[in-house]
This record gives C-alpha cells, sequence and structure tokens, in this order.
C-alpha cells in the first residue's frame, strides 16, 4: 500500500521572516552562573589528555584550593568547564543548576537569610 505525505519545505529566504523562538534561560541556572562568576578561573589545554584528565592533573600540579572553576581548551572551538569543589570535580554546567548544593558557594547574602529564617522561624 502507497501512503502519500505532503510536505512543505521553506527556503531559508522565507524563514527569515519568521520571528525565531528563542529558549527560555532558567531562573536558578542564571543565579548560578552569576555566583560562579565570583570564583577564580584557570584555563588550560588539554594537550593529548582528556578534558577532565587533564583538570585534575593541573589541581594537583599546581596545588589549586577548592573552590575553582577550570577552563579546558579541548581544540580551538570547544571549551570544556569545570568545577573544583570540596567535593571533587564537577561539570560547570551541573554547578550552575545546582549551586545551593555545594557550601563553598554559598554567598554572605545566603548566610544572612538563613541566619533570620533561623531566628524568626523559632
Amino acid at each position: 500500500m502507497f501512503c502519500s505525505h505532503s510536505y512543505i519545505y521553506r527556503s531559508r529566504e522565507e524563514d527569515k521572516g519568521l520571528a525565531r523562538r528563542r529558549k527560555r534561560k532558567s531562573r536558578r541556572r542564571l543565579e548560578g552562573r552569576r555566583i560562579l562568576e565570583a570564583v577564580p578561573q584557570f584555563s588550560i589545554e588539554c594537550g593529548e589528555d582528556k578534558p577532565v584528565t587533564a583538570a585534575r592533573k593541573y589541581i594537583h600540579a599546581e596545588g589549586i584550593s577548592p573552590p575553582a572553576l577550570l577552563l579546558v581548551k579541548r581544540n580551538e572551538h570547544t571549551t570544556d568547564r569545570y568545577f573544583w569543589a570540596e567535593k571533587g570535580l564537577f561539570g560547570a554546567q551541573y554547578v550552575e543548576e545546582n549551586h545551593f548544593l555545594f557550601p563553598s558557594l554559598r554567598t554572605e547574602e545566603d548566610e544572612e537569610e538563613e541566619m533570620l529564617a533561623a531566628t524568626f522561624g523559632r
């Protein structure tokens, strides 16, 4: 049995007239990105190692103490971002989305809010 489907193809010229929908940016991730901006950053190239291995070797060679953000250049187009925390090495995007799980990223404002909540919560 033969099924006929009609497809509508648009050229690029036609697409330019249509509004492109933008991806929604999560507030939690934006907040995490703002917090990570205050953390010391180190830029390295991975060379022959995999990016995460290069990051680990650099941390141990330089004696970097957490918290720190490592930008590992994989090639001319790609840079991987890692966060060095007390608990270990994490992908920066995970940390941006879950910054509240990392005590070293707590800001003074967060600590003041917790103290106020504890005081008035009793």
